[in-house]
């Protein structure tokens, strides 16, 4: 990747041996591992056993999870907080766990769409929640600093599944939890 970052400097007209671009090459590699390296994550590994019986069918709510994401198309960040809320059924996940899962998928490269099913089936899935909703605010940096330069513009997604898919009433109060 180092020699991949060398070539981009020099493609836009830059000195990558001149001195604050020399190590550049190696740090912006080592900074795409890290912006990436959900793709070497699995969530079970995540969870690691951080599942608890409990006979709680109440709604879980954790709200304002910092989320920061690369954008698929432009290679761009992404920034902004996820909500998820999951009704169990016989367990409850580790309360830091829900925000690790939303980071096995925020740290790939990704559309925000995608990125809000995937947290919502993976909770799901692993959980065998009766429902899980999952809301993500979003900025984009490539509406920002390109294209149509609109700073204030906020994209909300949501995945609603099982319980909060079917019932109304589940889906309010979970929308009301979050503001």
């Amino acid at each position: 990747m180092q020699d991949i970052y060398k070539a981009l400097i020099e493609a836009v007209g830059e000195d990558p041996t001149r001195e604050g671009l020399q190590d550049t090459p190696e740090r912006a590699a080592k900074a795409m591992e890290f912006l990436t390296h959900g793709y070497h994550l699995k969530v079970k590994d995540v969870i690691n056993n951080a599942l608890f019986e409990s006979h709680s069918d109440d709604m879980i709510v954790v709200k304002d999870i910092e989320l920061y994401s690369l954008c698929e198309h432009h290679l761009l960040p992404f920034i902004g907080k996820c909500h998820v809320a999951y009704i169990p059924k016989k367990s409850v996940l580790g309360l830091s766990k829900v925000a690790r899962i939303v980071d096995v998928f925020a740290r790939r490269l990704q559309i925000q769409e995608r990125l809000t099913r995937q947290i919502a089936d993976a909770i799901i899935e692993h959980t065998d929640a009766r429902g899980v909703g999952v809301v993500v605010e979003a900025q984009h940096l490539c509406m920002m600093m390109r294209g149509v330069e609109k700073q204030n513009s906020v994209m909300k997604t949501s995945s609603m599944l099982g319980i909060f898919r079917d019932h109304n009433e589940t889906r309010a109060e979970f929308l009301n939890l979050i503001g």
